[in-house]
Formats: C-alpha cells, sequence, structure tokens
C-alpha cells in the first residue's frame, strides 16, 4: 500500500498574502505533502471579498518554500490558452525544482465568465476545450515542440523549452466524477483523478465508469492514483467536537460540500481510522479543507496525532 499523502486546500477569499504564506510555511515546517488553493477571480457568491488571483499566488508560494508542493483544485481552462498554459506551468515547475501539482477543469462558476469575457458554454462544450487543451499541454510537457489544429485551439510548430524539471511531467490532476464527459478524461490525460467533496458519496459507484473508459483506450485504471477533497474537523477530545461540528455543520453546509460523506469529523484516532479505510478503497493522496481554515490547532492536530499514526 503506498503511503498517504496528506495536503491542505485553503481558499484565498478574505485573507491576505501574508497569512496565507504563513501558512504554508507552517505546513511545511510540520512535514504536510502539499498547499492548495483555487482558480477563481474572486469567491463564487463572495464578489465583495478579497480574493488573491490563483497563478500569482502559487507562484509565490514555491518561490518562498523549499520542500511543499503546491498546485490548484483546479484551474479554470476557460481563463488561459492551454498553449500559454502549458508554458507557464513548465516555467513554473523549474522555478520550483519540480514541486509543481497541475489540476485543471471545464471550469465550475459561471458568473465570472460572462462577467469578465471568458468563453463559457455548455459543459458538453467547455469539456471539448477541455479535451484539446489538455492533448496540448500533455504534448508540450512531454516534446520540444508541438502542432494541434483542432477545433477550439491550433498551435503551429511551438517549442517549450526548457522541459519540466518533473518527468514524465508535472502530476495532471482531473476532478470530477461525471460520466460522459469528466471520467473519459481522466482516463486519457491524468495522473490523479480527484474526486470533489460532492463525489464523497459516489465514488466507489463511479469508479466502474473510469475503469470502462481505461478500458476503451488501453490503460491500466490501476495506473491512475486516486485523490480526494474533503472538509476535516478534528480536536482533542469529544468535549471540544462538539462545539467544532457544530460550527463546521454552519460553515459548510449543504451536499456540495460533503461533511457527512466524507465522515472527516472526530477526534485523532477516528480521523486515522477513517484514513486508513479510505486507503484501503485506493486513496493516497487527501486534500483537506480544515474547519478552522488551516489556523495552528488544527494543523498541529492533523501532523502530530494523526499522520505518525497513518499506515506506511
Amino acid at each position: 500500500m503506498a503511503r498517504a499523502e496528506i495536503g491542505v486546500y485553503i481558499p484565498q477569499v478574505s485573507v491576505t498574502f501574508e497569512q496565507l504564506l504563513a501558512r504554508a510555511l507552517l505546513c511545511e515546517q510540520l512535514g504536510y505533502d502539499s498547499f492548495w488553493v483555487y482558480d477563481h477571480l474572486y469567491a463564487p457568491n463572495l464578489p465583495g471579498n478579497d480574493a488573491l488571483e490563483g497563478w500569482t499566488l502559487a507562484t509565490a508560494l514555491l518561490a518562498r518554500t523549499t520542500r511543499l508542493r503546491v498546485g490548484h483544485l483546479v484551474l479554470d481552462n476557460n481563463f488561459r490558452h492551454p498553449a500559454l498554459l502549458a508554458k507557464m506551468a513548465t516555467t513554473l515547475d523549474v522555478i520550483s525544482a519540480g514541486r509543481l501539482d497541475f489540476g485543471i477543469g471545464s471550469g465550475s462558476y459561471e458568473p465570472e465568465h460572462g462577467e469578465a469575457g471568458f468563453p463559457w458554454g455548455p459543459l458538453a462544450e467547455r469539456s471539448a476545450r477541455l479535451e484539446e487543451a489538455l492533448e496540448i499541454i500533455t504534448r508540450m510537457f512531454a516534446s520540444d515542440r508541438t502542432t494541434f489544429d483542432g477545433q477550439w485551439y491550433q498551435v503551429r510548430d511551438l517549442p517549450n523549452l526548457p522541459q519540466p524539471v518533473q518527468q514524465p511531467r508535472p502530476p495532471i490532476h482531473v476532478g470530477g466524477i461525471g460520466e460522459r464527459y469528466t471520467l473519459p478524461l481522466v482516463a486519457r490525460f491524468a495522473d490523479v483523478w480527484n474526486v470533489p467533496t460532492y463525489g464523497l458519496g459516489v465514488w466507489r459507484e463511479r469508479e466502474a465508469a473510469l475503469d470502462t473508459a481505461c478500458e476503451a483506450i488501453g490503460r491500466d485504471a490501476a495506473t491512475i492514483r486516486r485523490s480526494l477533497e474533503a472538509v476535516l474537523v478534528v480536536t482533542a477530545d469529544e468535549h471540544a467536537l462538539v462545539e467544532a461540528r457544530a460550527r463546521a455543520e454552519r460553515r459548510y453546509a449543504g451536499p456540495g460540500w460533503g461533511l457527512a460523506e466524507g465522515g472527516f469529523v472526530g477526534t485523532p484516532p477516528a480521523i486515522v481510522d477513517r484514513i486508513a479505510e479510505l486507503m484501503d478503497q485506493g486513496m493516497s493522496l487527501f486534500v483537506f479543507f480544515l474547519a478552522d481554515r488551516g489556523e495552528r490547532d488544527m494543523l498541529h492536530l492533523l501532523a502530530e496525532e494523526v499522520i505518525p499514526h497513518l499506515p506506511r
């Protein structure tokens, strides 16, 4: 069994860069594997709150850390031409000495697209654009020059030098549970299948669709790592858990957050057992929204009382 990798996801809303950097540096000090941010022009449904742009933020964090991996769950394909994005990702992988995780999706929040003039369209159209984008990005990660003639994007003998530090490429994360559009893209292009919070209750049953998509192109589904995003509530004892659980249920209300489905609410032994259970089911990367948004207590508790006791 592969060891569990633990990441922390802190959406960059209503928080300063100095605060985010302090949290990232603490994560690095405490031994976390990765740190994740979002890719929106502003926090969905919170246009009046401060929000830092995702790619610039990740670049700054990687420049100020030395070991921690940094990525997005997930980049919005509609915001950047894939040829430019592949060049940006390659450059950041070089600058960070191979610490970039590359997550990408078809976009999730329509209003910001209309407000900024970015393309949107039906899911089928966005998925087709994402498919072409992934074709270009994977080719640029793998070769010195790329040519591609698609419906949405065209690239002519485009060089990409230097190549990424990570070989064969920075890990590509594709998130979602859609059987018609997303999972075929996971099968074709992804190194990591990311199960978002809204998919925590159904991801096991969707694995069959991923297996089928892999079989159709001759890929071994076991070569795709599984990861998840989940809200985590961990406290030192049951007494403190009562208040922390109630607070999390207010902050992360609704099925989209998957608080109940994730099952990551408890004291350290309960969290250890839940992670071990999911590792037995094939999960190896766990990306947590900490219920206290990365304040010191939960970061320390997870690092000191949970991670050392996970299966290795």
